[in-house]
């Protein structure tokens, strides 16, 4: 069953919006410290190894240098090569896009506010020539994007996560775990990867937690949380709550953090609580 949704910002999001928080910049990168020992000469990270990673189309601001001539005659257009990194920089961004974030009191829904999340950061991994890999969880299944290089394929995300965010609000699907999501994800996801996944806290269930253990191990994994204007500050008076035949009145209390950050913590994951992005 497909449900009428207002097609109005803060409840969907479109792939233009997602493009548009592209950063850009002139600034010529900093040299970072090799290491942190005092003394230490600044250079740069280690580059580009001699694994080949992927054959790629040509985008702006590639190096002509990695151009490879024997694909671009065979497809008529610039392709260049890519490599895994000496030290590989591997970004997923995981959405979580099921019944719980599909609600919102403030100017956005959950779901929306996470997209515009995972949007920011992928840019700015595309922008460093990190990989970057996408994943989503719906009511209706689980769909991903592997990881690659470059501008268009940043786009392509945004597309996806826009497309998969239209599925969800329409759907009147389940409740699906997120367990699968994450044994998927760990296929996308090498060691040393960062991982950030935009879900809440009370989506994880406790079957999810051996699973968000095993993705946490060897690789860096934030949880990026958005609670609602409702949570933070709850109005004083009790609220109607309806589930099915039943009608109760309730009052919410504000969420809790630090024992939101002590959990996580046992299963190896960071919180990273974002402020509401209105305006």
């Amino acid at each position: 069953m497909v449900r009428a949704v207002p097609d109005q910002p803060g409840i969907r999001i479109g792939a233009a919006e997602l493009m548009a928080l592209r950063v850009t910049s002139n600034r010529p990168e900093k040299h970072r410290p090799a290491t942190r020992r005092p003394g230490a000469v600044p250079a740069r990270l280690p580059g580009a190894g001699m694994d080949l990673r992927e054959i790629r189309a040509f985008s702006e601001g590639d190096d002509i240098r990695r151009i490879d001539p024997a694909a671009t005659a065979r497809t008529g257009s610039p392709h260049v090569r890519s490599f895994h990194e000496d030290r590989d920089d591997t970004v997923l961004l995981i959405a979580d896009f099921r019944p719980s974030m599909l609600w919102g009191t403030g100017e956005a829904l959950r779901s929306v506010r996470a997209a515009r999340s995972l949007a920011r950061r992928g840019w700015e991994a595309a922008a460093r020539g990190a990989s970057v890999a996408a994943l989503t969880v719906t009511s209706s299944g689980i769909s991903a994007l592997p990881a690659r290089t470059g501008v268009p394929h940043m786009s392509a995300i945004a597309h996806m996560l826009a497309h998969e965010h239209d599925r969800a609000l329409e759907s009147n699907g389940d409740f699906p775990s997120l367990s699968a999501a994450l044994v998927r994800a760990a296929r996308l996801a090498p060691p040393g990867a960062l991982i950030w996944l935009a879900s809440n806290t009370e989506a994880i269930a406790p079957d999810d937690e051996p699973a968000l253990r095993r993705l946490s191990r060897r690789r860096r994994l934030t949880l990026l949380f958005s609670p609602d204007p409702a949570e933070v500050s709850p109005p004083d008076e009790a609220l109607p709550i309806r589930s099915g035949g039943s009608r109760l009145m309730a009052r919410l209390r504000p969420v809790e953090i630090a024992p939101l950050t002590a959990r996580l913590r046992t299963l190896g994951v960071t919180l990273e609580v974002e402020p509401d992005d209105a305006g």
